[in-house]
């Protein structure tokens, strides 16, 4: 049997989408630069895809840039802050994904002051705190905090800091790409400047994303080259991938509804199951709350044998299930994750911690599946 439980890692696309972006690949080869007939048909491709995007978040389109995708948009959004806007203060927190951490660390080499907030054993920030930090320090600020966090599934208040970061002159960007596709934006309404995705978390394809970029930012190139996405992203667009991830964002949000009831279905047997098989379960962070954590994945410290915890991830693998430490962007790493090292509790940390990530794809006997085998695994 084959299970995959790593959806927060990437997702398979759907068949739509595949099929939008083959049409597109057999049809519409022409570079989107270019005037002839060729050319404007690639264009009105991505121009359209643009407004569909954009409509679905309640953006304007020329606020819709196209990447590669979210550790791109995180790089140049943060860069770009300082270069062009003059941010001297970066405000985030050391659990945001690498993409967020290493460009934040880069830049405080370069002599940028950060700050990170404090985050609670539910990876929570303290919003006191983060008020108190934007009062005391006067020169242009950054708030750069991620939407969902993509190993503990811990949602942010977008509005509440907003609010804060609107309060006190400051710019807000936020890395959103566990977000876009599973929750609902108004980007017309939330005061947020600007935001990562990618298409890969939200069954599009791989190697794209965008960045909103709100309206008279004044950002400066990310790329230098063509005048391609607003003068601000050189290089040729890549057509068939952002028509197919303009396909993916319209089914995840015309399909919301009834796809989030089921995958939280899933969710909540496998949180009554583990707790039925493992009852000294932990639940990292706070993945086994609904409204405090996305409903599509949780992360658990598992109360198995120490001798046989180092064999968990092989034996896993050996029956079919796929899932991740935590951030599939440290698989292969023999490095703990930076994120649970922060929020777990001292005793819990020496258990093995496994997130199993969900989605419309995944089925109840594949989560019983997956409980069984952890639990014959533990027993043997």
């Amino acid at each position: 049997m084959q299970v995959y439980f790593d959806n927060a890692a990437t997702t398979p696309m759907r068949a739509e989408v595949i099929a939008a972006m083959s049409k597109v690949m057999e049809d519409c080869f022409g570079n989107p630069s270019s005037t002839h007939a060729f050319g404007r048909t690639a264009k009105t491709h991505i121009e359209t895809a643009r407004k569909s995007i954009a409509a679905l978040l309640n953006a304007k389109p020329q606020e819709i840039i196209f990447t590669s995708g979210g550790t791109e948009s995180d790089n140049m959004l943060i860069r770009a802050a300082v270069t062009d806007l003059g941010v001297k203060t970066i405000i985030t927190t050391a659990i945001e994904h690498h993409a967020i951490l290493h460009t934040v660390e880069y830049l405080e080499d370069q002599g940028i002051h950060v700050e990170y907030l404090e985050v609670n054993k539910n990876g929570e920030i303290d919003y006191t705190q983060l008020e108190r930090v934007l009062a005391e320090r006067p020169e242009k600020k950054l708030i750069s905090l991620m939407h969902i966090n993509n190993e503990i599934g811990t949602i942010l208040d977008l509005d509440r800091v907003g609010e804060l970061a609107k309060k006190y002159d400051t710019l807000f960007h936020t890395d959103a790409v566990q977000g876009v596709g599973h929750y609902g934006f108004d980007l017309e309404k939330c005061p947020i400047d600007f935001l990562s995705s990618a298409a890969h978390k939200y069954h599009g394809p791989k190697g794209v994303g965008f960045s909103f970029v709100r309206q008279n930012s004044n950002l400066g190139p990310f790329i230098l080259g063509g005048s391609q996405e607003r003068g601000l992203r050189a290089g040729t667009e890549s057509v068939h991938n952002i028509v197919g991830m303009a396909k993916a964002l319209e089914l995840s949000y015309a399909h919301l509804d009834k796809e989030k009831a089921y995958v939280l279905s899933l969710k909540k047997h496998a949180i009554k199951r583990l707790t039925e098989a493992f009852p000294e379960v932990y639940f990292n962070g706070n993945c086994n709350d609904e409204n405090k954590a996305t409903y599509t994945l949780l992360n658990v410290a598992l109360p198995i044998k120490s001798e046989k915890a180092a064999l968990l991830n092989f034996h896993l693998d050996l029956k079919g299930i796929a899932c991740s430490k935590g951030s599939a962007c440290q698989s292969g790493s023999t490095k703990g994750s930076h994120v649970l090292d922060k929020v777990v509790p001292e005793e819990f940390k020496q258990r093995p911690s496994i997130r199993f990530s969900f989605s419309k794809y995944n089925t109840l006997d594949e989560v019983d599946y997956l409980v069984d085998t952890l639990a014959s695994f533990n027993a043997s």
